[in-house]
């Protein structure tokens, strides 16, 4: 008897909590509609029990412009990604945010370029497997770390100025 009743529970609640997520997600569509004046293919075939979530974290991330990050500077992150994931779809979208974010031809094409450069030395640090402490103290992580084959401390790029990076403007100054 104890087994009827806890399973007939468990039904009761997931039937209410169906519910609640169509619920949800009614709103949840006049709200995406509202923003974007349609509601997206992708965002209706999206489980009705997460669109809610998933609809705040776009909302409010990526298509707010009162986070810390530009909206141009957030859709060429994106590009650069979704070329790397790859994602045709969100190349696509993103390619047209960022332009409609301002950013250039250029800016498109170097934010791709520094996605592939960075898939590039994750390929050869990853598939070498270069030691990553020794790699932290190389770029200014600690101090005290022991060059392996000289025996020696390694010195923070701070005070190595003659490292073929330390003239490089674009690197923030921790890793010059």
């Amino acid at each position: 008897m104890k087994t009827f009743l806890f399973a007939a529970g468990i039904a009761v609640a997931a039937f209410g909590a169906q519910a609640i997520a169509q619920d949800n997600a009614a709103e949840t569509y006049m709200e995406i509609e509202k923003s974007l004046g349609f509601v997206p293919t992708f965002m209706k075939e999206y489980p009705e029990n997460g669109i809610r979530g998933a609809w705040i974290m776009t909302r409010d991330m990526e298509f707010s412009d009162q986070t810390a990050l530009s909206p141009k500077v957030k859709s060429l992150i994106n590009v650069a990604v979704a070329a790397q994931i790859p994602c045709r779809y969100c190349v696509y979208a993103d390619t047209q945010a960022a332009r409609a974010a301002g950013a250039t031809d250029a800016e498109i094409k170097e934010a791709v370029g520094q996605a592939a450069l960075t898939r590039h030395w994750s390929t050869i640090l990853n598939g070498l497997q270069i030691d990553f402490q020794q790699f932290k103290a190389e770029f200014g992580g600690d101090a005290e770390a022991v060059d392996v084959e000289q025996k020696a401390p390694v010195h923070k790029l701070s005070a190595a100025p003659k490292h073929p990076r330390a003239e490089h403007r674009s690197l923030p100054r921790r890793l010059r």
